[in-house]
Parts: structure tokens; C-alpha cells; sequence
């Protein structure tokens, strides 16, 4: 199948989750949420796959254990691809309409070492600095720390990624008549395209932890 974009009723259907998160709403719509959100989503990324990789396409049910919010669900639908340098490809659909995003959105500390010291040299903080200069209309993201880090001063030429402990960049798109056409598939391409070069810089200068974590239950 060719993703054919998503119908209008994907957007009303969480609209009307955002106003009544409950398993009484889920319960008597979830007929269309796998017929307007999930079904369009699977095809969305299998299109993509051949280009990018296979994409984990998320749960729609939270994890309210350790959370004062403990409405069941999420009110929005969305998939990643991860590279093998670590990066991210990601894609969510809300009432908001889409977004899109890549990169590094939380690192640990062998990484967040790295990245810093990536980020201070000229010869790696460069060509970083450029590939951001160039994402028009993207924003920079990824956790921060309030300080910045010893040994570096506020003069240095790119002080404020130096405050980055992760580093990502993401893209909103309001809803607008294309998303419910194939155009929407071939938006969502030409932004993971964009945002590559910044998984590029990351996979090369970064790359994923060297730490032994823990494994999960």
C-alpha cells in the first residue's frame, strides 16, 4: 500500500481524547483510532522504511506508575527510527497536527562528554554549528544543563550547545489539507532527510554509550 495520509478523523479523534481521556472514550472509539490513526500509520512507516529503516511505532497506552498524571492514554500517535550511531527519526501525529524531530534527545554521561567536547573543538563544533545554521525552521532541543560546564566561559563561539547534554532538533506542522494526502508521506521524508546531517554529526562524534546498562525486566 502507498500511505494515502491521514483522514480528518484522525485529528477529531484526539481532540475528543484530549477533552475526555478515558476508557469509556478509548472503548467507544477505538474503532477509529485503528481505522484513522493506526492503520494509515503502519503503511506511513513502511513507506518509509526502504529510505530510512524500520520504525517502532509506539503504544498509545501511558505508563502512569510513577506518574501524577494518570490519565491511560497518550494523545498522540508516533513511531521512531534509531540508527545505528544512536540517532533518531521521529514522527507524531496530535490534534496539534504532525510533528517531526531527529537526533539525540537524552545521552548518557560517557555521551554527554562527548558531545561537549565535540561541541568546543573548531574542527567538530564547526561543522555542527553549520548543519544547525542550516535547518531553517527547525528548533534545537535536548536536555540542557542551567550552567555552563567547567572549563568553558560564556565568550566561548558556541556557549550555548556547550549547555547540552542531549542534542536534537524537532519541526511542528500545523494541520493543514495535505495532511490527509499522500503529500504528507513525502513531508515526512524531506524532514528526516534535513535533520540526517545532524544524526550524521552525532553518530560520528558521539556515537551511543559505551556504558554497560542495566538490563531490562
Amino acid at each position: 500500500m502507498t500511505f494515502p495520509g491521514f483522514p480528518e478523523a484522525a485529528l477529531v479523534f484526539y481532540e475528543g481524547l484530549r477533552a475526555d481521556n478515558t476508557k469509556a472514550y478509548w472503548t467507544d472509539h477505538k474503532a477509529v483510532y485503528d481505522s484513522a490513526v493506526k492503520a494509515p500509520m503502519e503503511v506511513l512507516i513502511a513507506d518509509l522504511e526502504p529510505e530510512f529503516g524500520g520504525a517502532k511505532f509506539f503504544r498509545p497506552y501511558r505508563d502512569v506508575r510513577f506518574s501524577k498524571d494518570k490519565t491511560p492514554y497518550k494523545d498522540h500517535a508516533a513511531a521512531v527510527v534509531e540508527d545505528d550511531g544512536g540517532g533518531a527519526l521521529y514522527v507524531q501525529l496530535s490534534a496539534d497536527g504532525l510533528y517531526v524531530g531527529g537526533g539525540y534527545w537524552h545521552t548518557q554521561t560517557d555521551q554527554a562528554r562527548r558531545l561537549r567536547e565535540a561541541v568546543a573543538d573548531d574542527l567538530t563544533g564547526g561543522p555542527l554549528q553549520a548543519v544547525i545554521d542550516g535547518m531553517s525552521g527547525w528548533e534545537v532541543l535536548g536536555e540542557r544543563l542551567k550552567r555552563l560546564p567547567k572549563p568553558w566561559t560564556a565568550d566561548h563561539p558556541r556557549a550555548d550547545l556547550l549547555h547540552h547534554k542531549g542534542l536534537a532538533a524537532g519541526r511542528a506542522f500545523e494541520p493543514a489539507e495535505w495532511l490527509h494526502e499522500p503529500e504528507c508521506g513525502a513531508r515526512v521524508a524531506e524532514a528526516w532527510r534535513e535533520v540526517q546531517p545532524l544524526n550524521a554529526w552525532l553518530g560520528r562524534f558521539v556515537g551511543p554509550t559505551r556504558r554497560e546498562l542495566p538490563a531490562r525486566r
